[in-house]
């Protein structure tokens, strides 16, 4: 579905991700883990359009998107839940949630709301509450919601668990592997190595911007350097 060719990309002269390449296939859950400052979210924010890389390819459905405009994307069925959620904070839910589905018709977008709405009870109960001033939680959930409302064929996550409690991980998780299970394909970018791992088929681990260890999830859960550097031992 998704073949990242040796792309690298740039911040001014800091070489921040340096030829990386991965694929990710229908109905996969894929992880790229690894240090603060490892290129994780560059690499999501180059596939989405809001950077561009110096060289490679990058292909999604068979189509070289590595030029395309991030509006574009959407339409193609390729949606990028952002780190930190980034929510239209002045907006109500449902405002939000219409917002994500943009690109499809009213019937459609009808559709949509209400199967968010059914996914995410909690998201239903404040469809009329200004989004800023949902808890943590409560905002991850719109995020996924608002992301789901374009019919994504390529769902890419970023710290989906970043700043939540234990138990609210946990939720948002289950929500992930409900997600794949579903039918969805899902890219996820997350700093809970061990949470990431446990939901997904394969990963990439990085390092100063580079591949340096692709796997089935399950090798890598038991694989003492990983555990030692990613996992807590």
């Amino acid at each position: 579905m998704l073949s990242v060719e040796n792309i690298n990309v740039y911040y001014g002269s800091i070489h921040a991700v340096k030829d990386v390449s991965f694929e990710v296939r229908q109905g996969e859950t894929v992880t790229l883990i690894g240090a603060n400052g490892a290129g994780k979210s560059t690499i999501l924010r180059t596939v989405s359009g809001l950077l561009r890389s110096k060289t490679g390819r990058i292909t999604f459905l068979g189509n070289d998107i590595s030029s395309a405009d991030a509006y574009k994307l959407a339409g193609m069925g390729l949606t990028h839940v952002p780190e930190g959620r980034r929510i239209f904070r002045h907006m109500t839910v449902r405002e939000n949630l219409d917002m994500g589905g943009y690109i499809r018709s009213k019937e459609d977008n009808k559709r949509a709301r209400r199967d968010v709405y059914e996914r995410f009870p909690r998201v239903r109960e404040r469809k009329d509450q200004i989004a800023g001033t949902l808890s943590g939680g409560e905002q991850q959930m719109l995020a996924l919601g608002r992301a789901l409302m374009s019919a994504p064929r390529l769902i890419m996550m970023d710290e989906p668990s970043m700043g939540l409690a234990p138990v609210l991980v946990q939720q948002i998780f289950g929500i992930i592997r409900e997600l794949n299970e579903a039918g969805a394909t899902i890219l996820l970018v997350e700093q809970n190595a061990r949470m990431a791992l446990s939901v997904a088929h394969r990963c990439y681990v990085l390092e100063t911007g580079r591949v340096v260890m692709a796997s089935d999830a399950g090798d890598l859960l038991e694989d003492d350097g990983v555990k030692k550097a990613y996992l807590g031992g």
